[in-house]
Order: structure tokens, then sequence, then C-alpha cells
């Protein structure tokens, strides 16, 4: 998968597509609507990419302290952009 597009589409599939990093398995959970399986993909994690996207879900349950931790973590700023820009941002990242 090397697009926005392609990844969009992927969602249409059952599970995610193999040689997904951890990243972007959590951000396809959640474009599935799986919050917790999303969250469970990075939860244990403390490199940088996945404390970013672990921010990102929690920003989306509106746990804003608990996101705003795991920004710092990941040495970003909440983003003022919509929860769906971000998630595109963050596959746009991710998808490199």
């Amino acid at each position: 998968m090397k697009t926005l597009a392609e990844f969009k589409e992927s969602l249409n599939l059952e599970h995610p597509g193999n040689g997904l990093s951890v990243q972007l398995k959590s951000l396809w959970y959640d474009g599935k609507g799986d919050w917790d399986k999303a969250h469970a993909q990075v939860d244990d994690l403390t490199d940088k990419e996945s404390a970013w996207v672990h921010a990102y879900l929690h920003r989306k349950e509106g746990d804003i302290w608990n996101a705003d931790y795991w920004y710092n973590k990941a040495q970003q700023i909440r983003p003022k952009l919509s929860l769906e820009e971000e998630w595109e941002q963050l596959l746009l990242h991710f998808l490199g």
C-alpha cells in the first residue's frame, strides 16, 4: 500500500493487509471504527511514531489530557485540524 486512496480502499477488507507497520495497522482499525483494536496496537509502545498515533486516538476519544501527554512523548503539538484531517496526515506520514 503506497497511497492514501489504496489505504482507504483497503478498509473494505475484513483484515488489514500484510506488511503494514504497527502504526498503519492502528490507523486501519481506527478507519474501520474499532477504536479498541486501534488502541491495542500502540498501547504498550513507547517509540515516537507510535506515541503520535496514540495521541491521536486519545484526542479522538475526547481524553485531551492523555492525548497531550502522548503528543509530548511524540514531540508533536496537538493539531488544530479535524480528526479526519489528522488521520489523513498520519496516514500520509506513515505511508511515506
